[in-house]
């Protein structure tokens, strides 16, 4: 397997600083909203299940399966993109690392781990399990 493509930087808004600070801690927390019971994913100050701004945050186990996913083959290096969905439900887009790209498949069970950016900041990234 050839070097890892470079991760974006860290982009923090008001509404997504919890999770970025989660992050840099090694965990993935996630809101879940009191009023319905569902969790969600990107960060915000409502749920978009029921529109209650009754939310809280949990750490998610960061275990996953592959939705769907593509690789980026004209980037160098190229690398591969995915929406996984969490056990807990939320959906994230996601890189997938640490696997060659040709035994990537949806469905394929995947587990948080986390790298770095340029500037230094850690990212949630999936893995093969």
């Amino acid at each position: 397997m050839s070097a890892e493509a470079p991760l974006g930087a860290v982009v923090t808004t008001p509404e997504s600083r919890h999770y970025w600070e989660g992050v840099a801690r090694g965990v993935l927390l996630l809101p879940r909203c009191r009023a319905c019971g569902k969790a969600h994913f990107y960060p915000r100050s409502f749920c978009p299940h029921c529109f209650s701004d009754m939310l809280d945050t949990f750490e998610a186990s960061g275990r996953g399966t592959i939705y769907t996913f593509s690789v980026m083959r004209r980037a160098n290096p190229p690398y591969c993109i995915a929406y996984v969905r969490l056990e807990e439900g939320p959906i994230l887009l996601s890189r997938i690392v640490d696997a060659p790209f040709d035994t990537i498949r949806c469905d394929q069970p995947v587990r948080l781990v986390f790298r770095k950016t340029a500037e230094g900041d850690a990212v949630p990234v999936f893995a093969p399990v």
